[in-house]
């Protein structure tokens, strides 16, 4: 899986792009999102557009994130999760813990009000 960083206004918008399964890519994820909350980062956008699929070790990175950044005292919104993968989430009852949005505006705006 790719991971690109991007930032709008005080958003810090995590684009992932291909399956998020286990492998080196669940730890990298883990650093560079413990990274950001650590430089300051207290809105997280995780962009699901481009993940076709999740398996167990991603859905154990995401839990791992959410704990970050609740400890944090961030906001973390998953957008533009794709039907498979919700699937998924709802199937082992991670859905109702996270803050899901249909597209990254709706995100976005999510994160401004909680703010």
């Amino acid at each position: 899986m790719e991971v690109t960083i991007e930032s709008r206004n005080d958003v810090t918008i995590l684009r992932l792009d291909g399956k998020f399964i286990a492998g080196r890519d669940g730890s990298l994820f883990r650093r560079k999102v413990q990274e950001l909350i650590d430089s300051g980062s207290r809105k997280l956008l995780f962009d699901f557009s481009g993940v076709p699929y999740i398996d167990s070790t991603g859905l154990g990175f995401l839990a791992v994130s959410r704990a970050a950044a609740l400890k944090a005292g961030a906001g973390l919104v998953l957008a533009s999760v794709g039907e498979r993968v919700m699937r998924v989430l709802d199937e082992v009852n991670l859905s109702g813990l996270f803050v899901i949005a249909e597209d990254e505006d709706r995100g976005i705006a999510r994160l401004e009000k909680a703010a």
